[in-house]
């Protein structure tokens, strides 16, 4: 591939889809119920195998199934961003109908570091080849560390950007609005909105540090690790609001997360002494996520989904109290 025009042509679509979710969807910020969110999630699915179709057309079917297998990676590991979002959510006591813009804002901060991310660790790999080595080795000990654990471990209460905010940064924890910040007395305020952006853009840079070397296992072409990144990212409010209430029904995930997690690191270590086609790499990939969801969904079928998660008083993310912020017209 040539030239910058498909990297602005890409850039061009995914700008026009933001502000299609931003101003058209989520016009006056209501909420969003399973069903819609479901199709909406459908939607992205459904474009981004489209998107699929024409990178067959134009590079190739290799690039293609490279594509799809990064694609099933990212989609499949965003669960564990579902479950901060949760957290955050529940935390900072952020009423359903702000959600989808914290999560808009938090998700475009999202693609510009995986970008940075991405051709950083292209520029590793292609400077020092022996990184290949430190990201296989990275991703077989996070695939051990989820198979232990149910999900994977972020503490945003610990997280530096997050303290920092708290300590250095004038908030409102009573503000009732839907504004990141106002001024009051002249006086600049922010509001726990800003906080919970905060929360989920440290948060997605955690995972980040797993995710994209697993994608980079996949892919070595910067158009087709990037794109696939973005593409599951941008399904990634719809999928929050499509499972958000039935998180506790995929109990046994981190399983087949941890398998695919396992699976590309060890690809990545054996990449200088064996070829493992992408066919091979993509059915390995489908498989354990199929059958991680279809173990859950049966061991879990007496389960119901709940309207809005639980949270502990010990289990806050913050060091503020839950606060429940309401909807206003203004």
């Amino acid at each position: 591939m040539s030239g910058y025009w498909p990297w602005v042509a890409f850039g061009i679509a995914v700008a026009v889809l933001l502000v299609l979710d931003l101003v058209v969807i989520n016009r006056g910020e209501k909420e969003f119920s399973v069903r819609e969110a479901l199709g909406w999630s459908g939607f992205w699915i459904a474009l981004s195998f489209a998107f699929a179709g024409v990178i067959w057309m134009w590079l190739g079917a290799a690039e293609a199934k490279e594509f799809i297998a990064a694609y099933l990676v990212e989609k499949s590991l965003s669960v564990d961003n579902i479950f901060v979002f949760l957290l955050v959510f529940t935390a900072l006591g952020i009423h359903p109908a702000h959600q989808h813009k914290v999560l808009f804002w938090g998700i475009f901060g999202a693609i510009v570091f995986r970008l940075l991310f991405i051709l950083g660790g292209l520029a590793l790999l292609e400077r020092f080849s022996w990184t290949m080595y430190v990201f296989g080795a990275l991703l077989i000990y996070t695939a051990v560390r989820m198979w232990r654990t149910e999900s994977a471990s972020v503490a945003p209460d610990t997280n530096p950007l997050v303290k920092f905010a708290e300590r250095h940064l004038s908030f409102d924890f009573g503000y009732k609005g839907h504004a990141f910040w106002f001024r009051k007395n002249r006086r600049l305020l922010f509001t726990p909105l800003m906080l919970a952006v905060l929360a989920i853009e440290s948060a997605d840079l955690v995972f980040a540090v797993d995710s994209v070397p697993a994608v980079l296992a996949i892919s070595r072409h910067p158009f087709i690790a990037f794109t696939s990144n973005v593409c599951a990212i941008l399904g990634l409010r719809a999928l929050y609001f499509a499972l958000a209430g039935c998180i506790n029904r995929f109990a046994y995930l981190h399983y087949g997360l941890a398998v695919i997690l396992g699976f590309v690191g060890i690809k990545m270590l054996l990449a200088d002494f064996y070829h493992l086609p992408t066919v091979i790499a993509l059915g390995v990939i489908a498989a354990a996520l199929a059958a991680s969801i279809a173990v859950s969904v049966l061991r879990t079928r007496r389960v119901g989904c709940q309207v809005a998660p639980v949270m502990l008083e010990e289990e806050s993310l913050v060091t503020v109290p839950s606060r429940s912020i309401a909807p206003t017209d203004d």
